[in-house]
């Protein structure tokens, strides 16, 4: 299955993640299949690049969300 999912990145104890379309077989921070965007909460308030047709298109065929990247793409307006 294809999921859309984060990939941290960032130094420790200062984290910031992308957001990739990845293998749900494959590591966290491991190989992934396309870039989506970016999301750093850190500052405040958190902030977050989406690309809006390309996670529209991966939706599309079948790529599932996690919980976080579910609730990024409402807030982009993305998803419902």
């Amino acid at each position: 299955m294809v999921k859309i999912r984060l990939k941290r990145m960032g130094q420790k104890k200062a984290p910031f993640y992308r957001i990739v379309v990845a293998d749900s077989r494959s590591p966290r921070d491991g190989r992934f299949i396309e870039e989506l965007g970016w999301y750093d909460p850190s500052k405040d308030p958190s902030v977050y690049k989406i690309n809006g047709e390309e996670a529209k298109r991966w939706l599309s065929n079948g790529a599932q969300p996690t919980a976080e990247v579910a609730k990024l793409l409402k807030i982009a307006g993305i998803t419902e």
